[in-house]
């Protein structure tokens, strides 16, 4: 069975005003895979994460998921409405580009 490429980036950057979190990040996953994410600070695996997600669109670089796929995403800390129940709350969360 021939391995697919269900999501890439290409020469993906960004950065908070001057300072740089993310530098020239290539990277391609095939279906299946497990992945790790090993960066320097907690901004950079947010950044990464949130891009990979379609969430931050503010970079430079492709970043492009395969056609057919989708995205799920849940914010590290979500909004919580104090009149709903947490299964609620979580699935509210939850969004799928």
């Amino acid at each position: 069975m021939r391995k697919r490429i269900i999501y890439s980036m290409m020469r993906v950057s960004k950065a908070y005003h001057s300072k740089v979190v993310l530098k020239d990040i290539s990277l391609s996953y095939f279906y299946g895979a497990k992945i790790g994410v090993l960066v320097s600070t907690a901004r950079a695996k947010s950044s990464l994460l949130r891009i990979m997600a379609g969430v931050d669109g503010e970079h430079s670089g492709e970043a492009m998921l395969a056609p057919g796929y989708t995205l799920g995403f849940l914010e590290q800390e979500p909004q919580l409405d104090p009149n709903k129940t947490v299964k609620a709350s979580w699935k509210r969360a939850c969004r799928t580009w």
